[in-house]
């Protein structure tokens, strides 16, 4: 654990380095070929570094931040659009902070009363959803007596929680050293009425801010005419597939088997039938009542992610590597706190 440790805090300063070069240096460079040239072997850092990491806990979060959100801020960067680039340009310590973590500052203020009500609100539903994921931890001791499905349910439950705690736990000192109003990471995705709601406006919208201008927009302006929009949502979901691969790549160095990668293609495919079919709805005055698409939606997320999405977690046994790391932490912790009298 040590040696994972000091490897973690290596990546980081190593990290860090790389983004003061690209705010120092490589932002001087007119933005285009010649820029790109100059963050490619940052990109290369970016990408190599974790694979210094076993641990699923400090791995994991390393290769979305770095692998993925970091190499696509760098790549929009390398062309002057995205979070990096900025009119007045970013100081160094936000340029680093937006460049390492999944952050977007706010662009408009939001009034003082609405703040100090949402910071309460979303402080008491993170110390809820603290609970409710030691909770599934916790009934992993049983998982010999539970049924298969409801261990699915229960990993559901764990990815959804465990992904939006860390992206809070990563922002909030950001956001306390830099006094920085950040965009909402997750806006409770169980309250969905659609895919599109889910994905596009719900579900991990660091992700769906990042691949917007670098998939999406991309591909709707090349292929252009009545079919662009359906072709950008197809593009959009088959990269975040992809890149949902690599991730499982790097915490288990095992052989893609594909399956995340169709789980994504099957819900971009549905997310264009779906606002096909939305409009078409709507022109007729058709709308499906929330008390019904609500639960079709989440349940069509659940079904296809025990289907498609977790057999890989499962199979590499990430499953059980990673509850093995919650008691091997508490341990190791516990060794290392002072013994109290």
């Amino acid at each position: 654990m040590e040696i994972e440790i000091e490897n973690f805090i290596t990546i980081w300063l190593t990290a860090t380095a790389s983004l003061i070069f690209c705010h120092q240096i490589a932002a001087r460079i007119p933005g285009g070929a010649a820029r790109l040239l100059s963050v490619l072997p940052v990109i290369y850092i970016f990408t190599a570094l974790p694979l210094r990491l076993n641990s699923v806990h400090l791995g994991g979060p390393t290769v979305f931040y770095l692998v993925w959100l970091g190499n696509f801020k760098l790549l929009l960067f390398s062309f002057n659009q995205g979070p990096l680039v900025t009119n007045p340009p970013l100081s160094l310590l936000h340029f680093v902070s937006v460049g390492l973590f999944p952050i977007k500052p706010k662009q408009t203020l939001t009034p003082n009363f609405s703040l100090n009500r949402n910071s309460e609100r979303r402080i008491f539903l993170l110390l809820v959803k603290c609970v409710l994921l030691a909770g599934v931890v916790y009934s992993y001791k049983y998982r010999e007596i539970i049924h298969p499905n409801l261990i699915l349910v229960l990993y559901c439950c764990h990815v959804y929680l465990g992904v939006e705690l860390m992206l809070a736990v990563t922002a909030a000192p950001v956001r306390a050293v830099l006094g920085l109003e950040i965009e909402p990471q997750f806006d409770e995705p169980y309250l969905a009425t659609s895919l599109q709601d889910f994905w596009g406006r719900r579900w991990n919208l660091m992700v769906s801010a990042i691949l917007r201008p670098t998939v999406y927009h991309p591909v709707r302006r090349v292929v252009g005419g009545r079919w662009s929009r359906a072709a950008a949502i197809a593009a959009t979901f088959l990269v975040s597939g992809l890149m949902h691969e690599v991730v499982y790549y790097y915490l288990t160095r095992a052989r893609a088997t594909w399956e995340v990668t169709w789980f994504f293609v099957l819900h971009g495919v549905c997310v264009a039938v779906e606002v096909g079919m939305k409009k078409a709805a709507l022109r007729r005055g058709w709308r499906l009542h929330r008390a019904v698409s609500g639960p079709l939606t989440v349940g069509f997320a659940a079904v296809t992610g025990g289907w498609l999405f977790f057999p890989q977690v499962i199979r590499s046994g990430l499953d059980l590597k990673a509850i093995d790391e919650y008691s091997f932490l508490v341990r190791w912790i516990g060794h290392r706190l002072p013994a109290i009298p």
